[in-house]
């Protein structure tokens, strides 16, 4: 009966776990940080935290896995009209692992974003292209050394 009970509450409350708040909500109603905690065979534990700015933009997540502890946690920077601009990775032990810069057109659509690893060495980059609805249609990923090394297509379908 109780992982029946268990189990009810966890459906009814998915949309709260699954759904996170928008720019526009967080920015209306002043939130600083959110955290999603999970209850799992009776424990329970911190899933996420999220800090924002003053703008609603996310400025730092933090991953915990099941006993608590922190996974990786992920810092970002925005330029003027909102876009991500930089973001740093680190780990559990608040080791830098991984430093990406993003570029983007006149569009506000990333066309460019640089990866790099802990010691400032370069991994790859991602170009973006879009197609004439504005809508994101292939991502080339190219080597340090210029080599492509991957192309992902996206494809819609309309009604």
């Amino acid at each position: 009966m109780r992982n029946v009970v268990i189990i009810f509450m966890l459906l009814i409350s998915w949309p709260y776990f699954t759904s996170a708040q928008s720019k526009k909500e967080v920015k209306k109603n002043n939130i600083k940080a959110t955290v999603v905690t999970d209850l799992e065979d009776g424990k329970t534990f911190n899933n996420k935290k999220t800090l924002f700015d003053k703008d609603g933009e996310t400025l730092e997540e933090t991953n915990y896995d099941k006993e608590g502890n922190v996974e990786w946690v992920r810092k970002a920077k925005y330029n003027k009209d909102g876009d991500v601009v930089e973001e740093e990775e680190f780990d559990a032990k608040s080791k830098k692992t991984e430093k990406r810069y993003m570029k983007y057109n006149a569009l506000k659509e990333k066309t460019e974003e640089q990866v790099f690893d802990a010691s400032g060495k370069k991994l790859k980059t991602h170009y973006y292209s879009y197609d004439s609805r504005g809508l994101k249609s292939e991502r080339k990923t190219v080597d340090a050394s210029g080599k492509t090394t991957a192309i992902r297509k996206y494809t819609y379908q309309f009604k």
